[in-house]
């Protein structure tokens, strides 16, 4: 017992420089988010959406994507066949299962099994006991974290519905993308701090204790990345990269499978792409770091500079954030205009939040600069999270070559406009600074 509460007191202090809760404590707090989830932020969307009921059918290891962002803490999947239904009432919202089982401490369950056997008939009996005008279900062309509805669920609660209330179902897609884009004052509280610990994360990783010029790899800096968020007991939603740019090598040479396993050098220019995952959240963010020459104090102005055009192409785009305008419409707004000023922008900025590559408006893919269909028609929303990726293509006459100074940070959106999540880079990152005492 002693052992395991030294133990115990070890894992805590490891972990309060980075202010990490204990698993207990973020089971607790995650709960306390969607029930005010449910109770404070559906009602409102279901309202906006002019939808009386909402219907989630799933299965266990093979979850809408909705599903997930409700489950409770303490479950890592479903069960058994899962149906909720969130009915729009007077007072908010009334949340149920027709499950074996409450769904965790925020929706009770109501059907009782043993008086009626049929699931699907349970959920018909309560769809016409509420007596909805419109239900929506989730089905959708466009986002894929929408469309959670399997077709053999789908059937199921077709069949079972009558003939008046089939007539009723309709596509829940915009509701189901609102819920996944929507962030709370809490959750906002969250994410400044998730967002400092992903730049905690990348400051040491791109730092002397990790990198030794001339014998690290961008693999071995990958592979630290991940082991770190592991000892933190976090995790991460993609596979990091780490890649560089340098003289004598082509513009491209970031995205050939070459310089994700090369030696980093002085005089490097070194990018990663990282994300973590933590109380239902996750963060995306690309940084730029300069490894100094032994007889260097500071970054190449050059490369100063370079980094001012991809500052400049973000504010050529977030400038143009409006309620209400498509992510289509910026995009082409933020081209234009960064064309205008002589930059030579690439932007693929994406939504952010319980999901890395969220649902919400985007604002162009890098093969599709000229807006993207379906997602990118969907207007832009307030209190939303926007990961704000993009590049910048820059000639380097001392390199006698083009480089792409690739950035992406969190971005908020919300009724006082736009602004970072925790700040944005605006200045290089140096692996080998000198200690400020020594000359």
């Amino acid at each position: 017992m002693k052992n395991y509460f030294l133990l115990l007191c070890f894992f805590s202090i490891s972990l309060f420089g980075q202010h990490i809760l204990p698993l207990r404590e973020r089971a607790a707090l995650i709960d306390e988010i969607q029930k005010e989830r449910i109770e404070k932020l559906l009602p409102d969307l279901m309202q906006e959406q002019n939808l009386d009921m909402w219907v989630l059918i799933t299965r266990e290891y093979n979850e809408d994507p909705v599903v997930k962002t409700l489950l409770p803490p303490t479950w890592l999947n479903a069960r058994r066949r899962t149906i909720l239904v969130f009915s729009k009432t007077k007072e908010g919202v009334d949340a149920v299962a027709i499950t074996r089982y409450n769904f965790g401490k925020n929706i009770r369950s109501i059907w009782n099994k043993e008086e009626q056997p049929d699931q699907w008939k349970a959920l018909a009996d309560y769809i016409q006991n509420q007596n909805p005008k419109r239900i929506g279900v989730n089905i959708s062309e466009h986002y894929g974290l929408a469309d959670g509805l399997a077709k053999t669920d789908h059937d199921g609660m077709m069949q079972a519905l009558p003939a008046r209330f089939q007539k009723r179902v309709v596509s829940a897609e915009t509701l189901a993308v609102r819920w996944i884009e929507t962030r709370t004052p809490r959750e906002m509280t969250l994410f400044s701090q998730l967002v400092e610990i992903t730049h905690d994360i990348i400051s040491e990783a791109f730092s002397t204790k990790v990198i030794t010029p001339g014998v690290t790899t961008t693999e071995d800096v990958v592979w630290w990345m991940r082991e770190k968020v592991l000892s933190l007991g976090l995790e991460t939603w993609f596979h990091p990269t780490v890649d560089v740019q340098r003289t004598g090598n082509s513009d491209l040479y970031a995205f050939d499978g070459k310089s994700k396993f090369d030696v980093i050098l002085p005089g490097d220019l070194v990018h990663c792409d990282f994300g973590i995952t933590y109380l239902t959240l996750n963060t995306d963010c690309q940084e730029l770091a300069y490894v100094l020459k032994p007889e260097e104090t500071e970054a190449p102005d050059f490369l100063k500079e370079a980094l001012q055009q991809g500052n400049a192409v973000q504010d050529h785009l977030t400038d143009h954030f409006k309620t209400g305008r498509t992510g289509n419409e910026t995009l082409g707004m933020a081209i234009a205009e960064s064309k205008a000023a002589g930059l030579r922008p690439q932007i693929y900025t994406h939504p952010l939040g319980l999901y890395g590559h969220s649902a919400g408006t985007t604002f162009g893919m890098w093969d599709a600069q000229e807006g993207v269909p379906g997602s990118g028609e969907h207007p832009l929303y307030e209190n939303t999270v926007y990961a704000i990726e993009l590049n910048a293509k820059v000639f380097l006459p001392e390199w006698d070559k083009d480089i792409r100074v690739m950035l992406e940070e969190a971005g908020y959106f919300g009724p006082n406009g736009f602004r970072y999540v925790n700040g944005r880079q605006t200045q290089l990152m140096l692996i080998g600074d000198k200690t400020p005492h020594l000359e």
